[in-house]
């Protein structure tokens, strides 16, 4: 019998290992599960790159599973086609989503881990079926100690009549080009002066911590634009070696002062940032700590004494309202307002309001 032959008292496809053909349906749906089958298998013959699939699943019920599933997959997961989408799902080891935001259309990637999709599929099924397509790559576990990532492309066709959905797809190889995208990013990450994360770092956990408080998975986070008082002052006054003396010490010191809710960078130049997981309070009691051993502690360099002080901008997510109009860059421009009150009204202090409410 030659392979793709449909079985006509069946309607099955010879080879088939889904389900919905081996069920009562709507002529709609048999038929196009029959021709994309055709499609995709005529596709495999062709030892393309690319992993095609066609999956399904029904409306009111939180089981996927594959029609067809590309044999390159199977053996990559080491499982047969009925055990993929369970092996697959127990993989992935994150998620990212990739979508342009803002009125600069900036392109911002959205990472949801492992232990978050547990609880968000169902939203994000919602968000798939929403949109008609799905465009995501998933770094997975395919054996202890080596991953790969798959990039996941798709269009999402609705048959009503049998509250089905499908999902007709191709996973593509692109282990490479995220490994590299990583090293690049490790490679820039860290300030060689301080040791403390750059501003791609403070981007990266803008991305996270924005995504949390979208789902709802944190309560609130603060972020905090950090200055030190008249340093100009300081390069002037003892020289560029002292500036950058007192740049690490006080990157040390901050360091110190942190707990594992907090996390500090270098914004650039003589600008620091920090975060706090939480509400505002706490982060405000982080601004303060940090303020206060500035100011107390004895920066020393080639016996001159140096008096240094900071001023703090802090700003919480949730002071900006709706959580979906919320951005990086407009959490950073209230802090960098705050910021300004703070050197304004006299420098070696913490705002944590509008101005007008001071």
């Amino acid at each position: 019998m030659k392979a793709n032959h449909q079985n006509k008292a069946t309607g099955v496809v010879d080879g088939y290992g889904g389900r919905v053909l081996h069920k009562t349906g709507s002529a709609a749906l048999h038929e196009r599960i029959v021709k994309v089958l055709k499609t995709l298998q005529e596709l495999e013959k062709m030892k393309s790159p690319v992993m095609p699939y066609l999956a399904a699943w029904e409306e009111e019920k939180k089981i996927i599973w594959y029609e067809f599933i590309s044999p390159k997959l199977c053996h990559l997961l080491k499982c047969s086609a009925a055990e993929a989408a369970k092996t697959f799902r127990d993989a992935v080891i994150d998620q990212r989503i990739y979508k342009y935001t803002g009125p600069e259309a900036k392109l911002e990637e959205e990472i949801i881990t492992k232990d978050e999709l547990g609880g968000y599929r169902e939203g994000l099924r919602e968000e798939v079926k929403k949109a008609g397509s799905v465009d995501v790559v998933y770094k997975i576990e395919v054996q202890v100690g080596k991953n790969v990532w798959l990039k996941d492309q798709a269009n999402i066709e609705k048959f009503s009549q049998d509250n089905v959905y499908l999902s007709i797809g191709f996973l593509t190889d692109v282990t490479k080009e995220m490994e590299q995208k990583d090293l690049f990013e490790k490679i820039g990450y860290f300030d060689e002066l301080t040791n403390l994360p750059k501003r791609s770092i403070m981007e990266r956990i803008f991305e996270i911590n924005l995504g949390y408080y979208r789902r709802s998975k944190i309560d609130d986070f603060v972020f905090m634009m950090i200055d030190v008082d008249y340093f100009k002052a300081v390069n002037d006054r003892f020289g560029h070696q002292a500036g950058d003396y007192v740049l690490a010490a006080l990157a040390e010191l901050m360091t110190i002062k942190k707990r594992k809710e907090d996390e500090i960078g270098r914004y650039g130049g003589e600008e620091f940032y920090g975060f706090s997981l939480g509400h505002i309070k706490p982060g405000i009691q982080f601004a303060e700590r940090l303020r206060r051993s500035v100011e107390r502690y004895r920066f020393a360099f080639d016996d001159a004494v140096i008096p240094i002080t900071i001023s703090i901008g802090v700003a919480s997510a949730s002071q900006l309202g709706d959580k979906d109009q919320l951005t990086a860059d407009k959490l950073i421009e209230l802090a960098d307002q705050r910021l300004y009150v703070a050197k304004q009204t006299g420098r070696n202090r913490v705002v944590c309001e509008d101005q007008d409410k001071n």
